[in-house]
C-alpha cells in the first residue's frame, strides 16, 4: 500500500506525509497530522496573497546607546505605520502594544481556530484552545498567548492577531505586503524596559509564528535568516537558497557551522550551541566535572555572561594571561568586573592586542574566537574593561554570548538543518556589518 500525502502548489510543490493507509493512527499521530494541517493550511493561505516573490528581505537595525538593546523598523497595519520593534533572537513572535492605541490591528484571533492551534504548538504554558479569554457580546474567546518580555522577564498575557506588514526586497528596494501575518497584542506594562520609543517587539525564534517562520511561509524562503549587528548600523536578512545579494560569496562560503542544539533549560524557542571548553590564548580552562551545561544565544543581554563558578576561573585565568603581556589592572567600572589601563595596549583591525579568547564547539577545529574588538570594552582613552561578566550561580545557562560579542560577525541560522554558521571578524576581512549595509543600498541605487 501506498502512503497518503498532502500537497501543496507553491514555487515548489510541498508534500506533507499522512498516515500509511493500512494502519490506524494514534492519538498522537492524529494530533501532529492536525497541527501539520493547519501550518501548511495557513502557508497556503499567507503564500496566496502575495504575487511578487523576492530573493531576499531586509531590515536594518541599530543599537540603542541607553539601553544597548539592538532597534529595527517594520511598517505595520492597513496605515503602514513605522513601528519601532526590539530585537529578541529568543522570543517566539511579534508583540507590539495594541493597548495605547499607537499600534492598531485587523482582527483578533479566536481560540480552538488553526491560527491559534499552530502558535500554541510549540508554545510553553496552557496550550488548550479552550484556554482563551471570553469576549462580551457573541464574539468568540480569544487565542490567548503568555507572552515574556526577554528584558526584563516579567510574563504577561496577551492575545493572538492578525495583520498586514510590509518589508523591503534587497534586489530593488520594491515594498512587499504580507497579509494574516500573526503578532501578539500584549499589555502597555510589558513594555517596560524596552528603548524609548519601542513599540514591540521582534521575535525571531524557533517557531511557526516567528518572523522567519512567517517571512518563509509567504516568499517560499528557506526557513533560514541571518543577523549582522553592529554599534552603529547593521541588519537581518531572509533569503532564499543561493542568494547572496547583500554580501560577498567569498563570506558566505567562508561560514564555520556548528550544531543548534536543544535548550537544557526547557524553552525550545531559544538559540543554543554546544560549548565543549573554553580557551585563553590557547590554554584550556579547568571547568571541574560540572562543565559547562548549556550556551545561548541572545540580543537582549548586552554582554556575555558565564556562570560564577566558570567566571570565577576565567577571570584568573584572563588575569595570567594578561600579565604575560605587561596589561595593567585598574579598579573595575560596574558592571564589569576587570578593568585594565590602556597605556600601553596595542591596537590592530580586530581591535586591542589582549588575550583571545576561543570557545571550543563539536570539536578542537571548530572554534568561535573573540579577539580584542569583541571582548575589551572601550571606558574612556584611560581605561577598558573585560566585556564578559559573572553570571551568577542561579543563572539557567552556563553561558549567554551578548550582543556585544555579536557585532561585526555574519551569523547564519539555518532552522530547516537546525544548524548556525559564523563568520570569522569581519574586520579581519577590512569590512564590518555597517559596509555591508550600505553596499545593500549601494545595489538597489544602481538597479
Amino acid at each position: 500500500m501506498h502512503d497518503a500525502k498532502l500537497c501543496l502548489p507553491l514555487r515548489q510543490t510541498l508534500c506533507l506525509p499522512l498516515f500509511p493507509l493500512t494502519s490506524s493512527p494514534s492519538m498522537a499521530s492524529v494530533k501532529f497530522f492536525l497541527l501539520s494541517c493547519s501550518f501548511f493550511y495557513f502557508l497556503y493561505q499567507v503564500h496566496a496573497q502575495t504575487s511578487f516573490l523576492p530573493d531576499s528581505v531586509l531590515l536594518p537595525v541599530t543599537k540603542d546607546i541607553s539601553t544597548f538593546q539592538y532597534i529595527t523598523q517594520i511598517d505595520y497595519g492597513t496605515s503602514q505605520l513605522p513601528t519601532k520593534l526590539v530585537v529578541d533572537l529568543g522570543s517566539p513572535f511579534l508583540l507590539v502594544d495594541c493597548v495605547s492605541g499607537h499600534v492598531s490591528f485587523k482582527r483578533i484571533i479566536p481560540s480552538c481556530s488553526i491560527q491559534c492551534s499552530m502558535a500554541k504548538a510549540f508554545h510553553l504554558g496552557n496550550n488548550s484552545c479552550f484556554s482563551g479569554t471570553s469576549r462580551p457580546g457573541n464574539h468568540p474567546s480569544t487565542c490567548d498567548i503568555f507572552t515574556e518580555n526577554g528584558i526584563t522577564r516579567v510574563i504577561s498575557r496577551g492575545e493572538l492577531a492578525e495583520d498586514i506588514v510590509a518589508v523591503q526586497a534587497v534586489e530593488d528596494g520594491k515594498i512587499i505586503k504580507v497579509d494574516h501575518f500573526l503578532f501578539v497584542c500584549g499589555p502597555t506594562f510589558l513594555l517596560n524596559g524596552l528603548a524609548r520609543g519601542a513599540q514591540g517587539v521582534l521575535g525571531l525564534g524557533r517557531s511557526p509564528v516567528s518572523l522567519p517562520s512567517q517571512l518563509a511561509a509567504a516568499f517560499d524562503f528557506h526557513k533560514k535568516f541571518a543577523t549582522c549587528l553592529s554599534s552603529s548600523n547593521g541588519f537581518i536578512l531572509f533569503r532564499n537558497m543561493g542568494s547572496d545579494s547583500i554580501f560577498s560569496s567569498e563570506i558566505s562560503r567562508s561560514l564555520t557551522y556548528t550544531p543548534l542544539v536543544s535548550n537544557p533549560g526547557g524553552n525550545p524557542q531559544e538559540y543554543f550551541i554546544n560549548v565543549r571548553s573554553i580557551k585563553i590564548n590557547g590554554k584550556r580552562l579547568a571547568l571541574g566535572q560540572e562543565g559547562i551545561k548549556g550556551t545561548k544565544i541572545s540580543t537582549t543581554v548586552p554582554y556575555t555572561t558565564l556562570e560564577s563558578s566558570i567566571y570565577g576561573t576565567f577571570v584568573k585565568a584572563y588575569i595570567k594571561a594578561a600579565n604575560g603581556m605587561n596589561m595593567t589592572r585598574v579598579a573595575p567600572l560596574a558592571p564589569f568586573g576587570l578593568c585594565f589601563s590602556s597605556k600601553g595596549i596595542g591596537v590592530t583591525e580586530l581591535g586591542a592586542k589582549v588575550p583571545a579568547i576561543e570557545l571550543v564547539l563539536q570539536s578542537e577545529m571548530v572554534k568561535w574566537r573573540i579577539h580584542g574588538r569583541n571582548s575589551m570594552v572601550v571606558v574612556s582613552e584611560e581605561m577598558m574593561c573585560l566585556g564578559l561578566l559573572d553570571g551568577g550561580l542561579d543563572s539557567k545557562t552556563s553561558i549567554v554570548i551578548g550582543g556585544f560579542q555579536l557585532e561585526d560577525t555574519f551569523l547564519d541560522f539555518d532552522l530547516a538543518t537546525l544548524m548556525l554558521g559564523f563568520s570569522l571578524p569581519l574586520r579581519m576581512r577590512q569590512t564590518s556589518c555597517s559596509d555591508l549595509l550600505l553596499e545593500s543600498a549601494t545595489l538597489k541605487d544602481s538597479l
